[in-house]
């Protein structure tokens, strides 16, 4: 496994993206950066983090000899994978919040954007970004935000929790790769974040909603069960859970 770490960069993602044009990357290469200057994260948004105190990298994962019938399946082995790395730090009341962010206590410490690397209309290979919230303790103007240490108390070494976590996405992308989705999809709803009680969500065009979820499709849509006991499904861009 080849992991390059930076100073400082613009994106880990964008970093290993530029890196591909260049050279072949080989499988689970890894980029870990001290500082980025314009992390990225879903739909857009800017992930922040305090230099040195957090982990910011990304991770390259050929899936040139997968066979995959959903996308959704690589953001149920990462979400599943770091869920498992955290577990063994002893990190409290984890779940995931629909997509793929990572929650302890009901407050976000993980975030997570996937860039799939398509060739001749088929995808083989990933760009998985993951932002943790390690031994940060100040989250100005982000109240819903935490980390490793401000939950646990404990100061955590940013080495060791990288490699557990690569560790597990190792093991967790066997699994895909072995068919094992069913199985995958089952462990991810059984953690998903207020599954079955009373939610408020946004739709698309502003407008405040009420419902329950109750899981996700095969390829990631999230089922909601409305008014009148009806189930609609929902991708990123048309919903959002408001907590």
């Amino acid at each position: 496994m080849t992991i390059i770490k930076l100073g400082a960069t613009d994106s880990t993602n964008s970093y290993l993206k530029r890196l591909q044009t260049t050279e072949s990357v080989e499988d689970f290469t890894t980029v870990i950066a001290e500082k980025q200057t314009h992390g990225r994260g879903q739909m857009g948004a800017e992930w922040e983090s305090q230099a040195s105190k957090n982990l910011t990298f990304s991770v390259f994962k050929d899936l040139s000899d997968f066979s995959l019938e959903t996308t959704f399946g690589i953001s149920l082995a990462v979400s599943l994978a770091i869920r498992k790395a955290l577990q063994s730090f002893l990190i409290p009341q984890l779940s995931v919040k629909w997509p793929n962010d990572i929650l302890s206590v009901d407050k976000k410490i993980c975030g997570v954007l996937i860039e799939n690397v398509i060739k001749q209309n088929t995808i083989t290979g990933s760009i998985i970004g993951i932002g943790l919230n390690v031994n940060q303790v100040a989250f100005d103007d982000l109240p819903r935000a935490s980390s490793l240490k401000v939950i646990t108390g404990t100061l955590f070494d940013l080495d060791e929790v990288a490699h557990a976590i690569l560790n597990q996405l190792k093991v967790h992308f066997d699994l895909l790769k072995r068919g094992e989705f069913t199985a995958l999809k089952a462990d991810y709803e059984s953690c998903l974040f207020r599954k079955n009680k009373p939610s408020t969500f946004k739709d698309a065009e502003g407008s405040l909603f009420s419902g329950f979820i109750k899981g996700v499709s095969n390829f990631g849509n999230l089922q909601v069960l409305v008014e009148d006991n009806i189930i609609k499904e929902f991708d990123l861009k048309e919903v959002s859970l408001m907590y």
